[in-house]
């Protein structure tokens, strides 16, 4: 059987598929089970629905974020295995991505409007990366992992106490990402310089501030 070989043609109308799915499309089936739901919904003030729904907005932002980021990688990747992981990876991101926005439906508010402009930025810099190189394309991935895994230990700490549902979902992504962070590692990741680290880090803190409100 002969295997086909994707050209960059081939592989830049995937990507725009993917990325008109993505921002525009309905939220994609999870191939893995809610986490959240087994868990009872409780009792939330208007305040604190509020307050879970733009906290799930900013994670949905950052798992379109994700899909942006490793759909540019895989475009500009020069080992088919890296391709492939990153491919993989944005596979993964999918669940987080139904799982949140069935949260945000749930909380009565929506996702965020500017998630076009964060595509369109996510995906430039992850083409970036990947043609500067595949072990730092990987470092990138891995340093982004590891900032989210921050973030997401933030955000447990802010939820009511009784949300078990959006507790349960942040705890699941958080592995998920962590997992994300060891692979990249183990594939090859070179270390990224400290300047890169806290421009990635500026550049989260401007996303998830706006993406909380709008």
């Amino acid at each position: 059987m002969t295997t086909r070989t994707f050209s960059r043609t081939d592989l830049l109308l995937g990507g725009l598929d993917q990325a008109l799915r993505t921002v525009f499309g309905p939220a994609p089936h999870a191939g893995r089970a809610n986490p959240a739901a087994t868990k009872l919904e409780c009792e939330l003030s208007d305040a604190q629905r509020a307050h879970v729904g733009g906290l799930m907005r900013i994670n949905h932002t950052g798992e379109v974020c994700a899909q942006a980021l490793y759909q540019g990688q895989a475009m500009t990747a020069r080992l088919a295995t890296v391709r492939d992981k990153m491919e993989q990876a944005a596979e993964e991101e999918n669940d987080h991505l139904a799982w949140t926005a069935e949260r945000i439906g749930e909380m009565g508010t929506h996702t965020s409007y500017l998630n076009p402009l964060w595509y369109l930025g996510s995906f430039a810099i992850g083409a970036t990366a990947g043609a500067i190189g595949d072990k730092w394309s990987l470092g990138f991935v891995a340093e982004t992992e590891r900032q989210v895994v921050e973030h997401l230990t933030g955000h447990l700490g802010r939820l009511p106490p009784q949300d078990e549902k959006s507790r349960a979902i942040l705890e699941q992504m958080r592995e998920d990402e962590a997992q994300h962070a060891t692979v990249a590692i183990e594939s090859g990741a070179a270390e990224l310089p400290t300047p890169i680290k806290r421009l990635m880090r500026l550049t989260s803190r401007v996303m998830t501030t706006v993406a909380y409100r709008i």
